[in-house]
């Protein structure tokens, strides 16, 4: 996955996607469970391609399901302000 390889274009790539489910119609609840989703797939079955993966890999091995849910929406947030500026 040479999207993963860096990590702009993963975050440009994941703020393009929560903008176009956002604008279908998408409720803010279904977005926040489906990163959760994507989240636990990439921690299982990806191994991370850079430094900000192998961080995110990191805390989501140690969280407990709440804070996977927490740091999931942390991470929608975050791609949403980085597809504004």
């Amino acid at each position: 996955m040479a999207l993963l390889e860096n990590w702009q274009k993963w975050t440009n790539f994941l703020g393009a996607n929560v903008e176009t489910a956002e604008s279908t119609g998408m409720s803010k609840k279904a977005i926040q469970t489906t990163a959760f989703q994507i989240g636990d797939y990439l921690a299982k079955n990806v191994d991370p391609k850079n430094e900000q993966e192998r961080v995110l890999s990191d805390l989501w091995s140690v969280a407990n399901e709440d804070e996977q849910h927490a740091l999931a929406n942390i991470v929608v947030k975050l791609v949403k302000q980085k597809n504004v500026h």
